[in-house]
């Protein structure tokens, strides 16, 4: 694959950018996430997870299977449409 490469199109980023993160250290999904933004665009790391998880297992000599994908941190509670939509129309008012 080119270096060139985009190995997330959400945020832009290429491959060269991801070997570069692991070359200086940055061995985990979730340090290249908050570095580039990778897996916090529209497809939340769905295309591009698996891409940079076996770049680090390349290039770290860890088996795919022992990484740990990004950290997933729902809302504590759900939100109704309504209660967003009434704070909405107090702040036209």
């Amino acid at each position: 694959m080119n270096e060139n490469t985009i190995i997330c199109r959400c945020s832009d980023v290429t491959l060269k950018q991801v070997r570069d993160l692991i070359n200086d250290g940055y061995v985990t999904y979730d340090e290249i996430k908050r570095i580039t933004r990778i897996g916090m665009g529209p497809c939340q790391g769905k295309t591009c997870g698996q891409l940079v998880m076996r770049e680090i297992a390349n290039m770290t000599g860890q088996n795919i299977k022992d990484i740990k994908f990004q950290t997933t941190r729902p809302p504590v509670v759900g939100v109704k449409l309504g209660l967003i939509a009434q704070e909405g129309k107090k702040h036209e008012e």
